[in-house]
């Protein structure tokens, strides 16, 4: 599936890279690589979305929690936003790695490792911040790891569904996975507000990090059977000809108009998206101070869900219906940035609480269309290496 058969007459058929000794014809998947069946599919999407769910679990509980621990350490805003923002330069980091690991040795090891690590780095961040005397410095540097350890989830997602998913079924999978992204960030609205409010911010951490390490020793139990996800240093330098991408193949790559679109999508997307997870508690704090906390934190989160579901559905549907690949891509994207961005200009501008919320639940239901858009479909472009380029236009909006 090579970008000059989806994305124009001007790209090169040699982008997408497989192995000199393939023969001719339809390409004959090794077991290592066969596609997952029915059944297979569905237990591993049910997996999938409860891992992505837990992972944003343990990724807002330090949003939700900030104005708490605020109080408690007099941290300034400043402060709270240098603790909040230390995240996302961990995750930018990890992204490329995580990606061209998981594109040669397979992403279910590379997300069962760092779950277990970043599950236990969440339950341990109460402990950093009461026996540490700078508890700023702990927190900022908790947070930068975690961004360390989630930031290669993704973009094994990425390399899993190249490998194990057949084209007109990526689209469901991935919007269903990413919806637990937005089912997460409900749960943890309401749930962890309550539990803020009943037993203190710690036991928000406590929870989501051990329901997160007892999620990996589920998987590493009943779904790889006990197999120890081990990653060696020969398993990266002799991966299979599936992920082999030379430098030469690479700089052809980028010199693609449709993989510098898809980077530069993708870093709006993400920029939009993670500014409203990591500030949306605070600004509704601030501009509705009365408000309840689980109105603003659940509301949103439980409109994005089915429209994550109903986007994914709706794309496979297209593709099985006959229309391009790329065109239903396109379509999902646009409803995801362009249509988007009117409603969270409209909350820039509204005064009501009502209203607010109404403008920012519609904002990320339609944001979840990216998951069947051209920004997190990267397997379209280049299969044999989508782990490891959907790192790279997470790396960019990271560092948005």
């Amino acid at each position: 599936m090579a970008i000059i058969g989806k994305h124009g007459k001007n790209s090169s058929p040699d982008l997408v890279v497989s192995s000199e000794e393939d023969p001719p014809g339809p390409k004959k998947w090794t077991e290592h690589n066969a596609h997952w069946s029915r059944p297979q599919a569905r237990t591993w999407t049910a997996v999938l979305l409860f891992g992505t769910c837990l992972l944003y679990c343990a990724r807002v509980a330090m949003p939700i929690c900030s104005v708490s621990m605020a109080e408690r350490f007099g941290w300034s805003k400043r402060e709270s936003g240098m603790v909040l923002g230390s995240f996302f330069w961990g995750y930018c980091f990890t992204q490329v790695l995580g990606g061209y690991v998981s594109d040669r040795v397979g992403g279910e090891k590379v997300l069962l490792l760092s779950a277990a690590a970043w599950g236990a780095m969440t339950a341990f961040t109460p402990v950093l911040a009461h026996f540490c005397s700078q508890p700023i410095f702990s927190m900022t540097l908790a947070r930068f790891l975690m961004g360390l350890l989630q930031g290669v989830h993704y973009p094994s997602l990425a390399s899993l569904c190249s490998q194990k998913v057949v084209e007109n079924e990526r689209g469901f999978l991935m919007s269903t996975v990413g919806s637990g992204s937005y089912l997460g960030t409900l749960i943890i609205g309401g749930a962890g507000s309550l539990m803020l409010d009943l037993y203190g911010w710690e036991s928000v951490f406590y929870l989501t990090g051990l329901l997160s390490v007892l999620w990996a020793y589920c998987m590493w139990k009943y779904l790889l059977k006990g197999e120890g996800p081990i990653i060696s240093l020969e398993s990266l330098g002799v991966g299979g000809s599936q992920s082999k991408l030379s430098k030469r193949h690479w700089m052809r790559l980028f010199k693609q108009p449709a993989v510098c679109a898809v980077i530069v999508t993708h870093l709006c997307t993400a920029s939009t998206f993670f500014t409203l997870l990591s500030w949306l508690p605070t600004y509704f704090k601030d501009t509705f101070p009365d408000a309840k906390g689980w109105v603003f934190n659940v509301i949103p989160w439980l409109v994005a869900i089915p429209c994550s579901l109903f986007s994914g559905c709706l794309s496979d549907h297209l593709i099985c219906q006959g229309t391009d690949t790329a065109s239903v891509r396109k379509l999902m994207q646009f409803v995801s940035m362009g249509v988007t961005s009117v409603f969270t200009l409209l909350l820039c501008g509204t005064s009501t609480f009502p209203w607010a919320v109404a403008f920012v639940s519609v904002t990320m239901g339609l944001t979840t269309f990216s998951h069947s858009g051209v920004s997190m479909n990267v397997q379209d472009l280049a299969p044999s290496c989508a782990g490891a380029l959907f790192g790279v236009m997470n790396t960019c909006g990271a560092f948005s």
